[in-house]
């Protein structure tokens, strides 16, 4: 199945576009087992500054964290311990993944986020440096001609795409011209590729470091599409209003939740861009989660699964100290990486650290199912007798701003193909029926009949998950600071520029880049080198496949 975000841009603008990864195993991998002795209490004086740094939280943040502190570990020749503390029992944060009925056989699905392309340059690279199959997010199409998209608004489809055939995709490109014009898709795809050439120099050897997000934003010129709605900044491009309050919108509300509160009409026209996603997309065989998973176990880092942090104190000039579940006495460090929401954290703070705004997430319902119903119910959408309802569903809020409609009562529903073995076989139901896979994103819990009606009656397994999944997104110039601290980092102070978890990992690459040049005299590239020499297993930082923190640039550079 393809990425609904896909299927709307392609249809709609029919050129290629860039993306970032946008729209959860639950079992500890093998290979991390040995990570989970107990922490033991230290034996140092009050005043000792120990050469061991904590990471709060195993995300995309954490686990990339830990990652580039063994790469600047290995270039400096620094002799640093990493403790990684996640409250949850897997590493992965809104990367993991679940097995249809349970049945560790079948094929796992995304709960979280499911697709990346190759414009997110580390989550790309980890894939090929680790040795993980990479799977194009079209494979699943189980069958391409029923691969229709609709924009629902409530009430009416206000667009309706066809299938995979040649003739029906021209007749999807009429239909966009018909509705939006020409130049709504094509001045889209200009600011798309703007955004994205300015992102990507942050993989350049001549890539920012910032200590607060301001500088950044500065450093790629985007404070204007920070500080304005999605829906001011189209109108002022000349844009089509319907294109940006149905097409653009359906991005934003399948990307990142942003219903009601949060349409084109509030979150910021940075990530109302961000939402436009990609061509190529790309998943990982087995579950996006390994990425993370094996940055830890590159990392060497000790991982403390299932605890808590209860506190972080600061002894004047000396420690930073941590108090968790995992032990009756607190450990000491020289430094703290906080990787996750601080207000989500709970965490005691006994230490001055400065002021960060509190950040409102959206409460999203990700219900997965598998049902024997090939469509959902037509009746529903109030098609005619015999019509069959699209695969791919997005919704607008257009419909209740315009006429006072009803409200879509979902984000986005799409059906991600049949329910398979590992080894990629298709499986039938207990009833001899081949089963779908189903995803539906809602700002409300999804009743079973509700689930019923919609698929007549077909539904077999479900599964549901309410997550604090992004934040809320309105214009801004102000950010949370980078720097909590003397020796106190917040990855998270990047989340309401761009929350993905490509840029979990960028925003990390940053804060270790800090740490080690303020906390031991280091960095995460070496450029001390006699001239002309290259970091071993450097890439030709001139070459577009040069990416800053698993490369490293010449003095020449």
């Amino acid at each position: 199945m393809r990425s609904p975000t896909l299927l709307l841009v392609t249809t709609a603008a029919f050129f290629p576009v860039y993306a970032f990864q946008l729209p959860f195993s639950l079992k500890l991998p093998a290979f991390l087992s040995g990570s989970q002795a107990p922490l033991t209490a230290p034996q140092l004086p009050d005043t000792a500054s120990p050469n061991r740094v904590a990471i709060i939280g195993a995300g995309a943040a954490g686990s990339s964290a830990a990652f580039w502190i063994a790469k600047g570990k290995a270039r400096y020749g620094l002799d640093v311990e990493v403790d990684v503390y996640e409250r949850s029992d897997y590493i992965g944060g809104r990367s993991t993944t679940v097995f249809p009925y349970g049945n560790d056989t079948l094929e796992p699905i995304e709960l979280g986020a499911s697709v990346f392309v190759k414009a997110n340059k580390n989550l790309w690279r980890a894939v090929d440096e680790f040795g993980l199959l990479r799977i194009d997010s079209d494979d699943d199409d189980d069958d391409e001609d029923d691969n229709a998209m609709g924009l629902w608004d409530g009430q009416h489809f206000v667009l309706t795409t066809e299938g995979g055939s040649f003739l029906s995709n021209w007749l999807t490109k009429i239909k966009i011209l018909w509705r939006y014009g020409y130049k709504a898709p094509s001045k889209t795809q200009a600011l798309v590729k703007t955004m994205i050439n300015r992102f990507v120099t942050l993989y350049s050897p001549s890539t920012p470091h910032w200590s607060n997000i301001s500088s950044v934003v500065t450093a790629l010129d985007w404070f204007q599409v920070v500080a304005e709605t999605t829906s001011e900044y189209f109108d002022l491009q000349g844009i089509d209003r319907r294109w940006t309050r149905e097409l653009v919108e359906a991005a934003t509300r399948v990307n990142y939740g942003q219903v009601v509160i949060d349409n084109v009409d509030k979150i910021h026209a940075l990530e109302g861009l961000v939402s436009l996603a990609p061509t190529g997309a790309s998943s990982v065989k087995g579950g996006n989660c390994q990425i993370f998973e094996h940055f830890i176990a590159n990392s060497n880092a000790s991982v403390h699964l299932n605890t808590t942090v209860k506190s972080i104190s600061h002894h004047r000039s000396g420690p930073w100290v941590v108090e968790s579940t995992a032990d009756d006495q607190p450990r000491l460090y020289r430094s703290v990486i906080l990787a996750a929401p601080l207000h989500q954290t709970n965490i005691n703070f006994k230490a001055s650290i400065a002021p960060v705004p509190t950040l409102a997430y959206v409460h999203l319902h990700v219900t997965l199912l598998t049902t024997s119903s090939p469509t959902p119910n037509a009746t529903y959408f109030n098609l005619g007798h015999g019509a069959k309802a699209p695969s791919t569903l997005l919704t607008t809020y257009e419909g209740v701003r315009t006429r006072g409609g009803p409200e879509p009562e979902f984000n986005s529903m799409t059906y991600h193909g049949l329910v398979r073995s590992r080894d990629g076989v298709p499986q039938k139901n207990a009833q001899g029926d081949q089963e779908w896979i189903v995803k539906i994103f809602s700002r409300d819990r999804i009743e079973d009949d509700w689930l019923d009606r919609m698929f007549e009656g077909k539904v077999g397994w479900v599964l549901r998950k309410e997550w604090d999944a992004y934040p809320v997104l309105p214009p801004t110039t102000e950010f949370p600071p980078v720097k909590l601290a003397e020796g106190l980092y917040y990855v998270n102070a990047f989340e309401p520029l761009i929350s993905t978890m490509e840029t979990e990992t960028i925003a990390s690459r940053n804060v270790v880049d800090l740490l080690l040049k303020e906390q031991f005299n280091a960095g995460l590239c070496k450029l001390s080198y006699t001239p002309g020499a290259q970091v071993a297993g450097a890439a030709n930082s001139t070459n577009e496949d040069f990416v800053y923190g698993w490369d490293c640039p010449t003095v020449d550079d």
